[in-house]
C-alpha cells in the first residue's frame, strides 16, 4: 500500500464526516433490499453510473448478498445492447413496493426522470439519491447523500467516484455478520484501498 493510498484512507476513515455518512447511506441501501428486494440503479441523461453498478455486482458476490446486484436502468438503449444493458426508463414506471431506486446524479436530473422517480415513489418504491444535492430529487428521496465536489472549497472534499466506492464497499460490509477481531477490519481496508485506486471498470 503506497503513501497515496494510506493518505486517502486516513482522510476518508479518520476524522471526517464521510465514513459515517457513507456507512449510513449504505446501511439504508442494504436494508431496503435485504432480504427479497430489488435494486434499480439509474443516472442522469449525461451520466450513467457504470462504476457503481460494477462495484455493487462485485459486493453482491463477495458478501453473498445477491439483492445488492443492481439492474442498470438506461436513458438510451440500443437494439444491439446485451440483455443486461437493455433496461430502459420504462422499468422505473413499473417499480413499486419492495423495490429500491438508487439515482446517481452529478448534475440536475431532467423533468422526465424526476417524473418517473415521483411515480415510483408514489407506487411504494424506496428512493435513494447520490449526487449533487439537487433539491427536486432530494424532495423525492427517502434518503440522499450529497457530494459537493472539489469545487465547493469545503475541507475533506471527495469526488463522486470515490464516494461511490465507499458506499458500495460499506453496503457489502453491512450485509456481513459483525467482523471478528482486527484482521477482518484490516482486510476490508486493504480491499477498499485497491478499489479506490483501480482503473474504471469496463461495461460488465
Amino acid at each position: 500500500m503506497d503513501a497515496v493510498r494510506v493518505a486517502l484512507l486516513r482522510e476518508v476513515l479518520a476524522g471526517t464526516e464521510w465514513l459515517g455518512a457513507t456507512r449510513r447511506f449504505a446501511g439504508t441501501l442494504r436494508s431496503s433490499v435485504v432480504p427479497h428486494g430489488a435494486l434499480l440503479l439509474v443516472g442522469s441523461r449525461a451520466y450513467e453510473p457504470w462504476h457503481l453498478a460494477a462495484h455493487l455486482v462485485d459486493e453482491a458476490a463477495w458478501s453473498g448478498t445477491p439483492e445488492l446486484r443492481p439492474t442498470l436502468v438506461r436513458h438510451r438503449v440500443l437494439a444491439s445492447d446485451p440483455a443486461h444493458l437493455s433496461t430502459g426508463l420504462g422499468r422505473i414506471e413499473a417499480a413499486g413496493r419492495g423495490e429500491t431506486l438508487l439515482v446517481v446524479a452529478p448534475d440536475a436530473p431532467d423533468t422526465e426522470l424526476l417524473t418517473r422517480v415521483h411515480d415510483a415513489r408514489q407506487a411504494g418504491a424506496t428512493v435513494l439519491a447520490l449526487g449533487s444535492g439537487d433539491g427536486d430529487l432530494g424532495a423525492l428521496s427517502h434518503e440522499a447523500l450529497t457530494v459537493p465536489g472539489e469545487e465547493s472549497g469545503t475541507a475533506h472534499d471527495l469526488d463522486l467516484d470515490t464516494v461511490q466506492h465507499l458506499v458500495s464497499a460499506a453496503a457489502g460490509e453491512n450485509a456481513l455478520p459483525a467482523p471478528r477481531g482486527r484482521r477482518r477490519f484490516r482486510d476490508r481496508l486493504s480491499r477498499l484501498a485497491d478499489q479506490l485506486t483501480s482503473p474504471p471498470p469496463t461495461r460488465w
